[in-house]
């Protein structure tokens, strides 16, 4: 076991327009600006040991972040977003009009979530889960 690496310090997200999605990264998430440069932004949800989220403006467009699961085809995000309110995340994002998948709950287990899209198709998701020391919300 390595002792060098601690955390993940940041995720980095390919955009085609550095303001848009300041601003919708802003807007939907709440996070904060903490660098703005010409073709990239450090941006953060002023929490100890959360990763910051980097975007970084690129001519790649069309070329945006998700995988399919080859077992069942599913399209799954690269970056889950936790919530303890995911109902109410879900409905506020569609009074927003973002892009949303629907609402998956295990009621059984108290676990869920829902993939929603960024304004260059990155799949992110939002989900409520069992983390160490969290307990899910019925």
């Amino acid at each position: 076991m390595s002792n060098y690496i601690s955390h993940i310090a940041t995720v980095e997200i390919p955009v085609s327009k550095l303001d848009r999605s300041v601003n919708f990264y802003v807007d939907v998430l709440g996070v904060e600006v903490e660098f703005k440069g010409e073709k990239n932004a450090m941006l953060s949800f002023q929490s100890k040991g959360v990763p910051t989220i980097f975007l970084v403006e690129t001519a790649a467009e069309g070329k945006s972040l998700s995988f399919a699961n080859s077992n069942d085809g599913v399209e799954h995000s690269v970056i889950d977003f936790y919530t303890p309110s995911l109902r109410e995340l879900h409905q506020w994002l569609q009074e927003k009009n973002v892009e949303v998948g629907p609402l998956n709950l295990n009621q059984e287990h108290g676990l869920g979530g829902f993939g929603f899209k960024d304004p260059d198709g990155n799949l992110l998701s939002a989900c409520i889960c069992c983390i160490k020391g969290n307990k899910p919300a019925h």
